[in-house]
């Protein structure tokens, strides 16, 4: 329960909060508690906080019922009102900010890899970028996955359905998707 402001700070001249935006605050500390339930366990002990805190992080993941799932949650919330959500929060945006970071380099390995396949131009745009790691195996791989996909295109069109992608297609997605963490990774 909140405290009544005194009567020298309301002689101040200071308002106390709404109700309504303590409503507001309660809803965000809510919301932290429930952003951070999605974090890996291992990722949410390594944040500081109090054990009474982690144990009610804890209980959320033991329960099997909504209802009790519910319950806790508003106690989480309420243990959050006498918390420091700074470092919450700060976690929490950190774990969001490599996520982001890990799907934009899905994203652009995916696009790298169908780039490098459409033709020779790709390959050489890859190597300007990337010039380091082994274009010897890369240039094999991607060779060999231009020949299955070609392979796959002839067998779809003889049946009449889509080309299938094969191995050597996500090979070469995971090859760049590594060279290209390496290279995160160094100039990091």
């Amino acid at each position: 329960m909140r405290r009544r402001p005194s009567s020298e700070e309301i002689a101040a001249g200071e308002r106390p909060p709404s109700k309504s935006q303590l409503k507001r605050e309660d809803e965000a500390l809510l919301a932290l508690g429930t952003a951070l339930l999605d974090l890996p366990e291992s990722q949410l002990d390594s944040i500081p906080m109090s054990d009474r805190l982690r144990a009610a992080f804890a209980d959320y993941r033991r329960f099997p019922t909504m209802e009790a799932r519910r319950r806790q949650m508003q106690f989480i919330g309420k243990l959050l009102r006498s918390e420091d959500a700074d470092p919450l929060q700060h976690a929490l945006d950190a774990h969001q900010r490599l996520r982001d970071h890990d799907t934009r380099t899905l994203h652009d390995a995916e696009q790298w890899r169908d780039r490098i396949l459409a033709g020779d131009d790709g390959w050489q745009a890859w190597l300007a970028v990337y010039p380091a790691g082994d274009t010897r195996a890369l240039r094999g791989l991607i060779t060999n996955a231009r020949r299955e996909m070609e392979q796959a295109e002839d067998v779809a069109r003889q049946r009449g359905q889509a080309p299938r992608k094969g191995k050597l297609y996500r090979e070469l997605f995971q090859k760049l998707r590594a060279v290209m963490s390496a290279d995160d990774a160094v100039s990091d």
